[in-house]
């Protein structure tokens, strides 16, 4: 039998790598460009040239992307995290480092990023379900015994805040419950690690007659929920709905120290209370060793001055009460002539009594003589003046200076021309006796 022809194929071409790249941007040149793509920012970045970097993102993958001076200045909008917009460009190779990369000439917005819709709108409903509002905040406990830190154990933060926890307060115990900080199942293992330090929160009560905790447990007064920084798709576990409502449920207080200081999160408007930085967390927790030391050793000599004047005051007294005690002769002559004194004053307080008494009986006796001598003058000189006056009233004088009395056969007094008429008889009383007259004629007076 003849043996098979044997199949021969061409050697593949060996390609350099700055070669390849190339070729592979030519294709993308020819096949795709120009491009338009929609999506959400992420990682927006502008560095110190002018130049934008970013990545634009959607659910099934992501693109890098490059804007240069020229094209970034020529925006009408400054760029954030999560915003969703459509860009054209050039699609290409980065050849440095063999990167696909889409060189972006321009920019328009196209609405708000799915992410960034959701943040705003979960923040909306919780806030005005009233979780982020201040009077629903613990305080700071000002004596910590325990503290509680909820981050990945492979996370930088960690490392940052047990080492700011160990320089500034090495004597408070810390527990560690781990937990993702980024991904699908993140949120649930944060609900979880919170959950699990919960049952370490305990009353002050239960503390032991030292201030330790009781039976050795762990007493976790204050949480820490801690991440280093991140775009938005990194810290969108902490923009859980569940995780805001078991931080809100949260029986001491939580101290959330996630991202930067420009990054946001639901946990933080949740928290009692936020932090910068997972470091600056961990420094608001609890005053420093030293100045509890400080103000320990402050109170310790305020207690020996005060126990010092103390035994002062009542060293003294003692002074005082020996004193007094030594000498009771003394004491008791004092106390004789007190006797003698009131006893002197007893026997004497009768007649003392009875003769002022006597006194005053005198004076009001004399005082009411004198006063009805008084009343009875006052009396008789107002009887004389009344006596004159009337005198001076009596109608037998003005008789006896010429003028005359008329009166009708009635005997009622004429006092006026038209009380009379002509023949009428009228009787005159002078000062010396009456006569009767008859009426000639009336004249009245002109008025």
């Amino acid at each position: 039998m003849s043996e098979p022809l044997s199949v021969r194929r061409a050697a593949p071409q060996v390609w350099s790598v700055g070669a390849l790249c190339h070729a592979i941007a030519d294709a993308l040149e020819a096949r795709f460009n120009p491009v338009r793509v929609a999506g959400e920012i992420s990682g927006f970045v502008r560095a110190a040239s002018g130049h934008c970097y970013f990545t634009l993102k959607d659910s099934s993958g992501q693109l890098r992307c490059a804007m240069f001076k020229r094209a970034a200045s020529g925006l009408a909008f400054v760029p954030r995290e999560g915003q969703r917009v459509e860009v054209s460009g050039r699609l290409g190779v980065y050849e440095p480092r063999g990167e696909l990369q889409l060189v972006v000439d321009a920019m328009v917005q196209a609405g708000e990023g799915n992410l960034y819709e959701q943040f705003v709108l979960l923040k909306a409903r919780l806030q005005a379900e009233g979780l982020f509002e201040a009077e629903r905040k613990k305080p700071l406990p000002k004596r910590v015994r325990g503290i509680g830190v909820v981050t990945s154990l492979g996370a930088a933060a960690l490392h940052d805040v047990v080492s700011a926890l160990q320089r500034r307060v090495p004597h408070i115990p810390v527990l560690i419950a781990p937990a993702s900080v980024q991904g699908a199942n993140a949120a649930a293992e944060l609900v979880q690690a919170l959950q699990a330090l919960y049952g370490f929160a305990a009353p002050a009560q239960e503390e032991g007659a030292h201030g330790d905790s009781a039976a050795g447990k762990v007493h976790v007064d204050l949480i820490l929920l801690v991440r280093g920084g991140g775009a938005m798709e990194d810290l969108w576990s902490f923009n859980d709905e569940v995780l805001a409502r078991v931080l809100a449920q949260s029986p001491v207080p939580v101290i959330s120290g996630i991202g930067h200081e420009t990054d946001f999160t639901i946990a933080d408007f949740v928290a009692d209370l936020r932090a910068p930085t997972p470091t600056a967390a961990a420094e608001l927790c609890a005053l420093p060793l030293d100045q509890l030391l400080d103000a320990c050793g402050h109170m310790q000599l305020r207690l020996q001055n005060a126990l010092v004047r103390k035994l002062d005051r009542e060293s003294q007294r003692l002074d005082q009460m020996a004193s007094r005690a030594g000498r009771p002769a003394a004491l008791l002559g004092r106390l004789q002539l007190r006797l003698a004194g009131l006893g002197q004053r007893m026997a004497y307080a009768p007649a003392q009594q009875f003769q002022a008494q006597q006194t005053r009986l005198l004076a009001s006796q004399s005082g009411l003589r004198n006063a009805a001598n008084q009343r009875a003058q006052g009396q008789r000189s107002r009887l004389e003046h009344l006596g004159v006056r009337l005198g001076a009233m009596d109608p037998q004088l003005v008789l006896g200076r010429g003028y005359a009395w008329l009166q009708d056969d009635a005997g009622r007094p004429l006092t006026g021309t038209a009380q009379m008429q002509t023949g009428q008889r009228v009787q005159a009383r002078l000062s010396d006796g009456t006569a009767d007259m008859q009426v000639q004629a009336i004249r009245r007076a002109q008025a």
